[in-house]
């Protein structure tokens, strides 16, 4: 009996030094405490697995019956894997084996038949619920013990052997010497937090036998129990980057999350209050050249009627007129005088008047949201100018954009860019009349609008020569 003391106190002293080792170790990957609150199981290490050793004896706390009047110590040893279905809940599949011992006649015996005993406990394997007592804390982050209660069902595998007086084994019964009965293990413990995802387990379980033969020696009409008081090590399955789900508190979570929307918000109430300030500030400037803007845009305004007026009518501003007053339904080219046709002179399109206007098309730019072209698109359009001159044909002008914003604002959008090609090339001397110019807005596009490429195919305008 004292040696197994002894082996008690050395494996014991190795647990906790083991222990201690894996709390000095520094880890480069140690695991977040925050999940956002409410996230599902995956967020979380849920699977672990024990490994324990300890004490072992007859005599429980509850006391009750003793077939035995002196317990013995010896040694035992469990292991097990848990998965942690709740922060408060978990089920774990339990290992137990090791050995029993005892000796003397039991209290209100005269003499037994038998002087001790000695049980070799080769398995047991049990499933068991373990319920985490504490693992919410309003006042830390991480609590560092978890109370914890078990209780389960299983069977195990045991062999009594009882001694007489004279120290010799002798036969338990006639039918077996080995025995295979079910058993509860009741039990309760403190899980201590000594590295991410490590813990070291201090606890003590009643085993609750449905047999008398425990001990080899069946006397009196209750069932033989025994106790396992273990030290040992729990480790966390998964990723290290993420927390264990017994010993995460959500509390913690939830505060954490509560104070980074209170900080966004806050930051966010002192940008606005920056940015009224600038705004108040731009606002006393823009209110001391109010006056002066609008007088130039009255002028401006003024400026711009007299550049698009057409009092003849002939579809060429004043502006661009050398004829002026010229007669209701003439023809005029694109300086605003009479168009004389050669008579009987047919003027076929051919494939490089062709090219010239889809080289136009394809050079084609306007700033962004605007009918303004651009300047590198100006020289293909002079070209197609040069040939609405030099060939008197006729040109379509179709404007289209993609659906981005509103129908009304594409349509004007399309409409505008096709009046402002037209009015390029009249200034370069085409013949106003010959240029039709129509915007279809996004209502005919030729590509999808779910993606950019799309779009900008669909934001076009179409070149039509007859």
């Amino acid at each position: 009996m004292e040696i197994s003391y002894k082996k008690s106190i050395l494996l014991l002293s190795g647990l906790l030094a083991g222990g201690a080792l894996f709390a000095q170790t520094p880890d480069s990957a140690a695991t977040k405490n925050y999940v956002e609150p409410f996230s599902p199981g995956s967020a979380f290490r849920t699977w672990s697995i024990g490994l324990g050793a300890g004490i072992t004896s007859p005599f429980t706390f509850v006391g009750g019956k003793q077939d035995f009047r002196n317990r013995g110590t010896e040694l035992g040893y469990s292991g097990y894997i848990k998965d942690q279905i709740l922060p408060s809940f978990g089920i774990e599949a339990d290992y137990f084996g090791g050995k029993l011992s005892g000796s003397g006649t039991p209290t209100g015996v005269a003499a037994g038949p038998y002087s001790s005993f000695s049980t070799q406990i080769a398995w047991s394997a049990a499933l068991q619920g373990n319920i985490t007592l504490a693992n919410i804390n309003w006042h830390h982050k991480k609590g560092a013990i978890q109370p914890y209660l078990t209780l389960g069902g299983g069977y195990m595998d045991f062999t009594p052997t009882v001694y007489n007086a004279a120290g010799t084994a002798v036969p338990v019964n006639a039918v077996a010497s080995e025995f295979r009965e079910f058993f509860i293990p009741v039990g309760l413990g403190l899980k201590f937090d000594i590295a991410p995802g490590v813990n070291l387990d201090l606890g003590y379980q009643m085993n609750f036998v449905q047999s008398d033969f425990v001990d080899g020696y069946s006397f009196g009409n209750t069932d033989d129990k025994f106790a396992y008081a273990h030290a040992g090590l729990e480790f966390a399955l998964g990723a290290k980057s993420k927390p264990q789900l017994a010993t995460h508190n959500p509390v913690s979570s939830m505060r954490y999350e509560y104070l980074m929307k209170a900080r966004t918000l806050q930051d966010e109430v002192d940008r606005q209050r920056e940015q009224n300030e600038r705004l108040k500030a731009d606002l006393a400037r823009t209110n001391d050249n109010l006056n002066a803007t609008n007088a130039n845009l009255t002028a401006t305004n003024a400026k711009l009627n007299d550049l698009t007026k057409d009092s003849d009518g002939d579809g060429v501003p004043d502006y661009f007129d050398k004829c002026p007053n010229t007669p209701a339904g003439t023809k005029v080219d694109g300086s605003g005088c009479p168009l004389v046709k050669p008579e009987n002179v047919k003027v076929y399109i051919t494939e490089e008047d062709r090219k010239v206007v889809k080289d136009a098309i394809a050079n084609l730019e306007f700033d962004l949201g605007k009918a303004t072209i651009r300047a590198h698109s100006l020289p293909s359009l002079d070209k197609v100018a040069e040939l609405l001159v030099s060939k008197n044909f006729s040109l379509k002008l179709a404007g289209h954009t993609d659906n981005t914003g509103s129908a009304e604002l594409n349509m004007r959008l399309s409409k505008d860019r096709a009046e402002s090609i037209k009015a390029y090339l009249v200034s370069k001397g085409a013949n106003a009349s010959r240029i039709e110019a129509t915007g279809y807005g996004m209502t005919q596009p030729i590509a999808t609008n779910k993606t950019a490429a799309g779009r900008q195919i669909n934001r076009r305008v179409e070149f039509t020569l007859y």
